[in-house]
Formats: C-alpha cells, structure tokens, sequence
C-alpha cells in the first residue's frame, strides 16, 4: 500500500456525496457569464452604444474597483469587464468550500479517521480533494469554451476567458489546501482561504481604480487581477490574448498543491501545524447562557459577512455617481434598472436596486445564521448543552437572535456604506447616510420572513431544513430580479416577501405590508420552536 492508495474510491465518494451541490454551483457560474453575453447583446446592440459603456466603465474608479478596467468594446470585452472577476471569484468560493469540506471538516469528524483504517494511503484525501478541485474547474472552463461562442462571443477569446475564470480556482485550489493544513478546524481554515480572497479583491481592486499609474502594479500581484491580465477578447493596439498570464495561476495552484503535501507529512492526523490557542481557565460572564454561546459561535461569520458588506456597497455607492451616464448608453438598461428600484429616477432607482440586492444577501446570511441550529444538532453538540440546565426553546431562540440581529447589523452597514460611498462623492454624506439607513432597514421585514420559514422548517421537518430554507430563498431572490423580466403574474410575484417592502429612496411607505411581514415571521418561528420542543433530537 502506498500513501495514495485509495484515491479513486476517495474521489468517486466526493463526487457522489456533492452530486447535487456540485451542479448548482457549476451551473450558477456558466450561465451567469454567459447570460452576462447575452445581456450585453441585446441591451447594446450597436458598436456605439458598447463603446460609450466602455468609456463611462473605464472613467468610473468605482466601476474599476468592483468590475476591473474594461479591455475594449467588444461584447467579449465587456462581458470579461463585467462578469469575468467575478466569476473567478464565484470559482474560488466553490473550490474553498469542497477542499475544506473533503479534507479539514472530514478529519474534524473523524471520518478520515475511520476512513484510515482501511486500505486507505495518508495522502489519498488530500489527492481526491486537489482531483476534485481540478475537476469542477475542467468542467467549468470546457463549458465555458463551448456555451460562449453560443452567446454570439469569438471563439479564441471564449477560451481565454473560460480558462482564466478555471485557472483562477485552481489557483484557490492551492490556498485552500494549504489552509487545511495549518489549523485543526474547519471553520478557522475557511476563514483563512477566504481572506485571502478577500485581500485578492482589495488588491485588484486598488490597483484598477488607481488608473494606468500610481498603485496599478497591484492587480499583478492579485489571482483575481490575473484574469484581466490574460486579456481575453484584447483590444488593439495592444495586441490579443497573453496566454503566458495562464502560468501564473497554474503555478500558484501547483506550489500550494506540493507545500499542502509537505505540511500534511509533518502533522499529526486531526491537528495543525500551527498550535491551537489555549482557552481561559475560565468561561467569561458572556458564555453562561445559550445566548453569549450562540454569539461566540457566530460572531466570526458575521464579522466577515460586515467586512464584505462595507467594502462592496461603498464601491457601489459611490458608482452612483456615474448611474446615469452608464444607463444613457442603452435604453434598456434604463428600463432594467427602472424595473429593480421601482421607480423612474435612475439615481434613486440604482439605490434602491442596492438596497434589494443588501436584503436578498442579508437573507442568506440570516438563514444560514439559523440553519447553525441544525449543525449544531447533527454535530451532537446540542445534547450536552441540552442536558444543562437550558431549555430548547431558549436554546433554539437564542441563535434565531443572533440571525436576527445580524441580519440588522448587516442591512445598517450597507445603508451606511453606500451612504458615505454616494454622499462623499456628491458632497452630502450626513444626508445621504442617515437617507440609505432607513432604505437599508425597509427590507429587514422580507428577511425575517426567510428566516422565519427556516426556524419553521427545522422545527417540523429538520431533515428538509437545509434544503427546503435555501429553496425558499432561492425562488425569492428569483422572482424579484427575473419575475418582471419574465412577465410573471403579480399573484407568483407576491410570493416573495420582498415584493411587499419599499423600494426606497424615492418610494412609499405604507406600514400595513411590513407588519403584516413581521407578523408571519413570528408566527413561523413560535411555530418552529414549539414543534422543535416536541419532537426528538437528532
């Protein structure tokens, strides 16, 4: 037996164990680049119009920052401008989660180590989880290749984009797996490989907006920046594509592979090589109740959830700005951003769209928030807690506390970030910030609601929990950005809970939708905890 033995039978288990999770993220990364395509072909079907978005693009050090700098105009161009980072980021986040979940959160439960009892090599989880990764990301870029050109894109440059987009997740690949390694929870190396994404954000993002000059060096030093630096679909007079930029994230990739598997030889199985931090000799005042438990469990992911939140909605905030010059480029772009915020003014109705788009994330954070409940059962951590001195109804309110409240600190923090992002830009930031709070907060009715029906569904139904809540969420975050788009009826469109909030700033408010909203939120979750106390754990 060698130390890869067992991979195959490793690899055929990952994938059958993500056999439906794998697809949905596949399927979510292709079809948006290649609907980003076919957008840009029908909202600018003339050259002019393309080349006026590409001018207001590259003028705009807010659209720099969250999109890159624009290579042309082309429909290539300007799809790999606005989709092409962030689907490299999409492939990143992917990629994260199945190293983690096949490597650090199997050995945190002890499955390799039943695993390892068998005919099983050291470095066969390690193996199937890289084979995994470079799989998905084959998959992706050969989709790509072929759903592009469908798209009406030039074949050379479809496969420049394609292949940066799954290069730029094998380059993660080898973060992550390096992250697994260091520490001995799973949550702590995520948290690490997702910094270092976030850092590769910032720093492609500084280097763009800095313009030809000043800190531009630094979107070189970012895998996000090498995306663009591949230039696919290149405008003259540069030149086309710079397929050496591909060695780049391949080598980046390969190096992490090869010092993950240095680590893994000089660690014991279930530690890291960094040493675990000691603990007080004693619990805090905060941890002598479920409540300071719930926060101490969840204060991390919120506080990179806030992180995000501030960097991304200032940079849109202060891309306002510039919404009415981009949206005069195309009639129907008009008409799309008309559709979001609800209303004519496009300023206001682009605020308003980001406002929506806060509430929807907001949404998911606070589902996952109290899907932390079920995990926490399934993981057997729930019963010794239980048999404390704790009820489950405290137990289970305390969680669905912190969803709530960090589903408010959430939605404060994109009102204030874009806020400050439009008003320092326009030179009325004390009006503007205290404006996009309350349009922030007119959207925390719709997202208790979410997590309303996610505390229902883990008290009646947990086995459903997972999937059923993330369902919901889906068709309500579906039906407001495509319903209208697709001429569905106002009776589907209702459905969604953020049909009945204000498209705020510039809307009206009327207080009977949101109490109403309230209402049913409450009474999901009182019915959720009453049907979680009286049924069996586990």
């Amino acid at each position: 037996m060698t130390s890869l033995s067992g991979t195959a039978a490793l690899l055929r288990l990952a994938v059958r164990r993500d056999r439906f999770g794998l697809p949905a993220g596949v399927y979510v990364i292709v079809v948006a680049v290649a609907g980003t395509g076919y957008t840009f072909k029908r909202l600018y079907p003339t050259a002019a119009g393309r080349a006026a978005l590409a001018a207001t693009g590259a003028a705009n050090p807010a659209f720099r920052f969250l999109y890159g700098r624009p290579d042309g105009s082309s429909l290539g161009a300007l799809t790999t401008w606005r989709y092409g980072i962030w689907a490299g980021i999409f492939a990143a986040l992917l990629t994260i989660v199945l190293v983690i979940r096949h490597t650090r959160t199997d050995e945190e439960a002890g499955r390799l180590e039943l695993v390892g009892s068998a005919a099983v090599g050291r470095h066969a989880a390690l193996t199937a989880a890289l084979a995994l990764v470079v799989l998905v990301n084959l998959v992706i870029a050969g989709l790509l290749c072929v759903v592009l050109p469908l798209a009406g894109l030039a074949w050379v440059g479809s496969v420049a984009l394609a292949t940066s987009i799954g290069a730029c997740g094998l380059a993660f690949g080898g973060i992550s797996v390096v992250a697994a390694q260091l520490v001995s929870g799973a949550r702590t190396a995520r948290g690490i490989a997702l910094a270092v994404l976030g850092v590769a954000f910032m720093l492609r993002g500084v280097g763009d907006a800095s313009g030809s000059g000043g800190l531009s060096w630094l979107s070189w030093v970012s895998p996000l920046g090498w995306i663009e630096a591949l230039r696919p679909f290149g405008a003259a007079p540069f030149g086309g594509e710079r397929w050496w930029v591909l060695c780049l994230p391949l080598a980046a990739g390969l190096c992490g592979a090869g010092f993950a598997f240095l680590l893994a030889a000089r660690r014991d199985l279930g530690a890291g090589l960094l040493p675990d931090r000691p603990g007080r000799p004693g619990a805090s005042v905060f941890l002598r109740g479920p409540f300071g438990l719930a926060w101490r469990l969840q204060r991390g992911t919120l506080a990179g959830w806030a992180l995000g939140y501030a960097v991304v909605f200032a940079a849109s905030g202060a891309a306002a700005q510039g919404i009415g010059q981009l949206v005069g480029t195309s009639s129907a772009l008009q008409r799309e951003f008309t559709r979001l915020g609800g209303q004519a003014a496009i300023t206001n109705a682009y605020l308003a769209a980001l406002m929506l788009l806060a509430g929807l994330v907001s949404a998911a954070y606070a589902t996952a928030a109290v899907l932390r409940l079920r995990s926490e059962e399934t993981g057997d951590r729930a019963e010794p807690v239980l048999a404390a001195a704790v009820g489950r109804v405290r137990w289970g309110l305390s969680h669905v506390v912190v969803a709530v409240l960090g589903s408010a600190a959430l939605l404060a923090v994109a009102g204030v970030a874009t806020g400050l992002g439009y008003g320092v830009r326009i030179g009325s930031a004390g009006f503007w910030t205290g404006h996009m709070l309350g349009a922030a907060f007119g959207q925390l009715p719709a997202v208790l609601v979410l997590a309303g029906v996610a505390v229902l569904l883990f008290g009646l139904r947990p086995t459903w929990s997972v999937a059923g809540s993330w369902t919901v969420v889906s068709v309500a975050a579906l039906l407001m950005l495509f319903g209208q788009a697709l001429a569905l009826s106002h009776w589907v469109l209702d459905v969604s809970p953020f049909a009945h909030v204000p498209r705020l700033p510039g809307g009206t408010v009327s207080a009977t939708p949101l109490i109403v909203l309230v209402v049913v939120a409450v009474a999901g979750a009182v019915a959720g905890l009453a049907a979680f106390r009286g049924r069996d754990i586990g």
